[in-house]
């Protein structure tokens, strides 16, 4: 029983350090739409930039394209700045404008067939081993070309990569199980469903068993009271590792099998459907899309950041590795359709197919679209990593200077400012952004707190999106140049992003003027 404890609350301690300590001081509502001078909030000064900036300007529609895994459209706050494709008539099962793609009325889905849409896929090491299989599957070293030998030791690598990962998740799924019965029946003794600190407190232990746990649950309610919250972590990491098994890290579950037909050569794009929901609500996608653009003014829920935004959902990214060729596809949807920027809450993809992702930003870039990507939440080093773009590459020269990647920041100025489970890089991310407790839109005309680099990479996709809309002549890569000259400079990111500090809507603003 031990090693679950002390695992369990490894994991509460993550969530608690990488959120906990500066949601405790709870931040203004939109905060990150506030003024540190004016609100004493480390937001992007934007709605000072609409009061004292906008005030006299009128601005042109931009269309923003989120590559996500799904969007409601039916919210209250989203549902009159979602794009509208005016060619297609709904429901008649026809491709009304030509373009390839039938009912495609609010944008398209390239997770499925044409009736059906799937919501996980595999991890990329289940991907690569697969197609290893092909080639070296019921085979031994003998049998092995010397040429073929430098991936045959790869493929052996990988399955016992893989081998490791799924004992590991069976043993924690066997400990959690066993710790969330345990609970529960010390739960009964108790007499609370739930219980506080001073219920283990004076709880008497018949057994060794019931003792580690009230040592434990001792520990964890001292570090935060909330059982509740508590249990839903844990609750939420066991339905993760049944996820895993099932489908990450599943072998015998190939999706891409079961939509054979649509997917019948590296290069087709004319796949999935128009159902840009999915078939489980999209949190993730509509709480990215409610920082960009959730109306502004209607004293309901949120306010985005920009204001005459038209979002234009692209269902890409499934639960699981994110499949090259959906990207692209998403990239190039994007992009015809009209599209001036995409946010991409993920890491782009290029393990499988680089040629077919590189071609579609390519493609884009001709279009003059600005792709604003999150920097991701590992607490990693990005220098130290081969991503895409590559900064160092020359032949990724024209990419990034069309590319913005975003870290995370809290909302108090000093030691908070820099939250720990944001990537960073000081080659590699160019600007940090708001990205901590960001209140935002979720399904069900409902409202949430999220943190990750997820929710700052849409802050500067709107940010982005208003400097469009006002100066529309400027091009994407003077958009960029505007948000990473304009920083709110700060010496703690110095060393982790390019510009040094956070972006801010009021300087860019002022700067966008004199362009």
């Amino acid at each position: 029983m031990r090693k679950i404890y002390l695992y369990l609350l490894v994991f509460f301690f993550n969530v608690k350090i990488s959120s906990g300590q500066q949601i405790a001081a709870m931040p203004k509502p939109n905060w990150y739409n506030l003024d540190l001078t004016d609100d004493h909030m480390f937001g992007i000064s934007m709605d000072k930039a609409y009061r004292e900036l906008m005030a006299s300007k009128f601005p042109s529609p931009v269309i923003v394209a989120v590559i996500d895994g799904g969007l409601d459209i039916s919210h209250q706050d989203l549902n009159k700045v979602t794009w509208v494709n005016k060619g297609e008539i709904p429901g008649n099962g026809k491709d009304d404008d030509k373009n390839g793609y039938a009912d495609d009325v609010y944008g398209w889905n390239f997770l499925g067939s044409e009736k059906e849409s799937f919501e996980f896929d595999n991890d990329l090491i289940v991907k690569e081993i697969r197609r290893y299989n092909i080639r070296f599957g019921g085979k031994d070293s003998t049998a092995i070309s010397k040429k073929n030998l430098v991936d045959y030791r790869a493929y052996i690598s990988k399955k016992h990569e893989l081998s490791t990962s799924l004992k590991k998740i069976n043993e924690n799924l066997d400990n959690t199980n066993r710790f969330l019965n345990d609970l529960n029946e010390v739960l009964k003794k108790i007499g609370k469903t739930q219980p506080k600190l001073d219920d283990f407190t004076s709880f008497t232990p018949t057994n060794e068993s019931e003792k580690k746990l009230q040592r434990f649950m001792i520990q964890v309610l001292k570090s935060n009271p909330d059982f509740d919250a508590y249990m839903v972590q844990t609750k939420s990491q066991f339905e993760r590792y049944q996820v895993d098994l099932n489908y990450h890290l599943n072998l015998n579950y190939d999706v891409r099998a079961h939509y054979k037909k649509e997917y019948r050569a590296a290069k087709d794009k004319f796949y999935g459907n128009g159902n840009i929901a999915g078939t489980v609500p999209p949190a993730h996608g509509t709480h990215v899309a409610g920082i960009i653009a959730a109306e502004r003014g209607n004293n309901i829920g949120i306010d985005g950041i920009a204001n005459a935004v038209l979002l234009m959902p692209i269902r890409a990214i499934p639960d699981g590795y994110s499949d090259d060729r959906d990207q692209a596809n998403a990239i190039r949807y994007a992009a015809d359709n009209g599209a001036k920027i995409i946010n991409m809450s993920f890491g782009l993809s290029v393990a499988l197919n680089r040629k077919l992702v590189v071609e579609a930003v390519k493609y884009a870039l001709k279009k003059d679209i600005l792709f604003i990507q999150a920097a991701g939440n590992g607490g990693e080093n990005l220098d130290l990593k081969s991503g895409y773009p590559n900064r160092t590459n020359p032949k990724d020269k024209l990419f990034v200077n069309n590319f913005i990647k975003v870290g995370a920041s809290g909302f108090n100025d000093g030691a908070d400012l820099v939250v720990p489970f944001s990537n960073y890089g000081k080659q590699s991310v160019d600007v940090f952004a708001p990205g901590l407790a960001i209140n935002s839109t979720i399904p069900g005309n409902k409202y949430e707190q999220h943190s990750g680099t997820s929710m700052a990479a849409p802050v500067v996709a709107g940010l982005a999106a208003v400097i469009r809309e006002y100066y529309p002549k400027l091009k994407a890569w003077q958009v960029k140049e505007i948000i990473v000259k304009t920083v709110s400079k700060r010496e703690s990111l110095q060393k982790l992003c390019i510009s040094g500090g956070v972006v801010n809507a009021y300087a860019a603003l002022k700067l966008a003027q004199t362009y």
